[in-house]
């Protein structure tokens, strides 16, 4: 106790003599920026991109907006804004240029004004009568500045009003995926946000819950969340800047997401809006956790309206970073000295000999670079790069790659850069969450679902080590370990059918009030995770869907799938896949 209350007067000290001010906790992490915090609606708060196994030639872009959404999200629910333009920006040469701009503009329609309801009566299909409020987008690409207009009147996928409404809303939001003229495949709507990270851990003074961080204990603050997602899946000879197959020369790419508003807004007397001037650039975001950890407050909106081209005036925060002199003020953890060059590498050029584009001339700035000549990999690591797995983050990211605990890591430098550096605690630091909350889909937009609003929970404590956290179309890779990061794994009572690959935990207490259990896929596949009472019947169902391979976790919360509490006793927690079966008992108090 007294080494943290005098590491915490350190870092208010460091504060004051850096000149930057103490981080405010936040609602969230995806809050980048002071201005996004007020304008969510064009707040990035992801980015990914990786080539798929079961879309070799091709690159997945993910893009997501518009955090912590709560599923219960009536009468009005979430949208894209009309008022705002969303791009995915692409640099295929490394001068720091936008040579390829995916743009998309929304428009939102009301069938019936005269109700409040988001929906009128079931739907089971885009075009559905009952559908009120709807959304599409005008899908626009720009080829060095000059446009085509690839797509008008895209449906963008409903938000999930419940069970009632939307009886299979997989199906449904299944209809918003559709393939362009090139081959490109979209899909635009509401998803679960795939980020796994312990909000409120890192921003109440960067604290790990069970320190170094690689025995699990974190909260994940992004658990039962949506967010609003544009996915695209490019032929990887559409992205290349001669139009060729990706190789040595032309392989690389970088991306950043980014939103713009017309520079003037006019709130009008009847409660309109109405907007005017040229497009401001307001949120912007490539690389993970930089304008969240590395670019300081007051620096913020600055960078969130700078292009790429001006990126060498953030420099300073790269080459000596706060988070590194936090991680040596809080837990006395010894990191390279000023100036990281070796951060430069990873957040402002790229790798040499994996994902720094071929120009010789190549102007460093903050994008995510991918290497679409790599494969992907057989056997993934979620800690990507640092585990040898060359076709994970930083060379793109895949939804499953462990972004918070490799930023941590290499922050401290473990890396190969600084090998000195690269030794416990350095190599073992995280947050203890290790996993996204829901399987991700096995095919496009792979994804998962929006949460049910009827049946969710927040805020999920993992209990000891995920050993695989892949969630992804991959075979999983048992020994997900990388050097230094050894550790103990929950006790649990465990079910399992070796065959498949299909294991269940209990977690936690068992009896409790709110049964937990956790458990493993090897094999993508349709996943049925239910209670049952002990006479057979179904009392609740935690998840119905397609499930690619991985580690997943889910809460009972003692209510029903009609939502009403149902008494203590003894149930049955049953998970099914690809023909098989294995079941677990509870005692609920």
């Amino acid at each position: 106790m007294q080494r943290r209350a005098a590491a915490t007067a350190a870092i208010l000290a460091l504060a004051l003599l850096t000149g930057f001010a103490t981080p405010p906790v936040r609602a969230s992490s995806h809050s980048e920026a002071p201005g996004t915090s007020k304008d969510r609606l064009i707040d990035d708060t992801d980015l990914y991109a990786w080539v798929s196994p079961d879309a070799g030639d091709k690159v997945t872009i993910v893009g997501n907006w518009v955090p912590l959404l709560e599923p219960n999200g009536g009468p009005n629910f979430y949208g894209f804004d009309d008022d705002a333009f969303y791009y995915m920006n692409i640099d295929n040469v490394g001068d720091a240029q936008d040579h390829i701009r995916y743009q998309f503009k929304f428009t939102t329609t009301r069938q019936n004004p005269n109700t409040f309801l988001y929906n009128t009566g079931v739907v089971r299909s885009l075009s559905d009568a009952a559908l009120n409020v709807r959304q599409t987008c005008t899908v626009t690409r720009y080829d060095d500045g000059a446009p085509t207009v690839l797509a008008t009147d895209i449906p963008v996928a409903p938000n999930f009003v419940g069970p009632a409404s939307m009886p299979d809303y997989d199906a449904l939001a299944a209809q918003a995926v559709r393939t362009l003229g090139d081959g490109t495949k979209i899909f635009i709507g509401p998803r679960d946000d795939p980020f796994f990270v312990d909000l409120a851990a890192i921003f109440d003074l960067l604290t790990i819950r069970k320190v170094p961080g690689n025995k699990g204990k974190g909260v994940d603050g992004l658990g039962g969340f949506n967010c609003l997602t544009i996915a695209i899946q490019v032929p990887k000879t559409r992205l290349t800047r001669d139009g060729k197959a990706p190789n040595a020369d032309n392989g690389v790419i970088g991306i950043y997401d980014s939103a713009v508003r017309p520079a003037v807004r006019t709130l009008n007397a009847d409660g309109t809006r109405s907007t005017s001037g040229p497009e401001v650039q307001v949120s912007r975001l490539g690389m993970p956790l930089v304008n969240e950890v590395v670019i300081p407050l007051g620096q913020k909106d600055r960078f969130n309206a700078t292009k790429p081209t001006g990126d060498g005036a953030f420099l300073p925060f790269v080459v000596d970073p706060e988070l590194a002199r936090l991680l040596t003020a809080l837990y006395g953890i010894a990191t390279p000295a000023a100036p990281r060059n070796d951060l430069v590498t990873v957040f402002l050029t790229g790798i040499p000999g994996l994902n720094q584009p071929a120009n010789p001339n190549q102007v460093p700035c903050e994008m995510l670079r991918l290497n679409m000549t790599t494969p992907p990999a057989r056997r993934p690591s979620r800690f990507g790069i640092l585990a040898g797995d060359v076709a994970g983050f930083p060379n793109g990211r895949r939804p499953f790659d462990d972004v918070v605990d490799i930023a941590e890591r290499v922050v401290a430098g473990a890396t190969p850069f600084t090998p000195d550096f690269n030794v416990a605690p350095n190599n073992q630091l995280g947050d203890g969450i290790d996993s996204n909350d829901r399987p991700f889909l096995p095919c496009f937009p792979y994804l998962a679902p929006p949460h049910n609003p009827f049946a969710h929970n927040h805020h999920r404590e993992q209990r000891g080590r995920v050993v695989k956290g892949h969630g992804a179309a991959f075979d999983a890779n048992p020994n997900d370990v990388i050097e230094g990061d050894e550790s103990e794994v929950a006790s649990v009572d465990s079910a399992s059918d070796g065959a498949l690959g299909l294991a269940m935990r209990m977690q936690g207490a068992n009896p409790g009030p709110r049964p937990r259990v956790e458990f493993d896929l090897l094999a993508a596949g349709r996943v049925s995770l239910k209670v049952y009472d002990v006479q057979g019947r179904v009392v609740r169902t935690l998840l119905e869907q397609d499930a690619a391979p991985g580690t997943f976790g889910a809460q009972w919360d003692g209510l029903s799938d009609d939502g009403a509490r149902v008494g203590p006793g003894l149930y049955f927690v049953r998970l099914q896949a690809g023909g098989r079966t294995t079941e677990k008992k509870v005692m609920l108090q």
